[in-house]
């Protein structure tokens, strides 16, 4: 019974996905960076913030800095749950609104 309330509840639960952005800043350069998308599937909400806090603990992220991780639930509009910085990442982001308004 519980098995068949799973499968009807399923298609309306939510998706979930883990974004890692890198930046990458040369200087003399506009600021690049590199967004990687861990997707999960519907109802994946143990599953999503697991692979989330296995990112933001690791070694390797904060040694990459500046980097974002955003842990996010889609159902009609992506909301981002949490979110954690390594690094300059806000100055990183206005660099880019500046030189875009020229």
């Amino acid at each position: 019974m519980k098995k068949l309330f799973r499968s009807f509840i399923k298609p309306f639960l939510s998706k979930y996905e883990v974004v890692c952005t890198n930046y990458h800043v040369i200087p003399g350069m506009p600021v690049n960076k590199n967004q990687q998308t861990h997707a999960f599937e519907r109802g994946a909400a143990t599953e999503a913030r697991e692979f989330y806090i296995k990112v933001v603990s690791s070694d390797m992220t904060k040694t990459m800095a500046p980097v974002e991780v955003q842990l996010r639930k889609i159902y009609l509009r992506g909301k981002t749950i949490e979110q954690k910085q390594f690094g300059p990442v806000e100055h990183l982001k206005s660099l880019n609104a500046k030189k875009k308004k020229k």
